[in-house]
């Protein structure tokens, strides 16, 4: 009976590389791109995107952090500087007074619309120019299994 291989075969380790440049220089480019054209990093603007998703443009700390892997005292440190901006307003959850909330305001919405467009061409360029419509629904469908496996990994199950 053999015994599976250790290793990652040569496709797997070829995909495996693949995937490694993108995960590190993508969000490197991205980083490139808003400092230079915005200057804001590329975790910045997900934060400011992601609050305007958000119901009333609101969201627990905690919750925000979780959603980018972030910790706590990172994700409190760029919503000083946002504050400090006018970009968000921090307040105790009325709900549960042990939580903060965080409300984009009219100027971070301002902010994320002005960093916008050359961001959202950037992104254009690099990860859906390259590929044709039939890659894109490939690698999206692919790419949504990967990320739940990793989701309920970390989820503990």
């Amino acid at each position: 009976m053999d015994t599976p291989s250790p290793w990652l075969d040569d496709d797997q380790q070829d995909l495996w590389q693949a995937l490694l440049t993108v995960v590190i220089a993508l969000p490197v480019a991205l980083d490139r791109q808003l400092q230079r054209d915005a200057g804001i990093s590329n975790f910045e603007y997900g934060v400011l995107a992601r609050l305007s998703m958000a119901d009333a443009a609101t969201m627990r700390l905690g919750d925000l952090a979780r959603d980018f892997g972030s910790t706590l005292p990172r994700l409190s440190k760029v919503m000083d500087r946002f504050q400090a901006r006018d970009w968000v307003v921090r307040r105790p959850d009325p709900a549960n007074g042990r939580y903060t909330l965080a409300t984009l305001t009219d100027a971070g919405r301002q902010q994320l619309a002005a960093s916008a467009p050359e961001h959202v061409a950037q992104v254009k360029r690099l990860v859906f120019d390259p590929l044709s419509a039939a890659q894109r629904r490939q690698l999206g469908a692919g790419l949504t299994r990967i990320a739940a496996t990793v989701r309920q990994e970390l989820e503990g199950g």
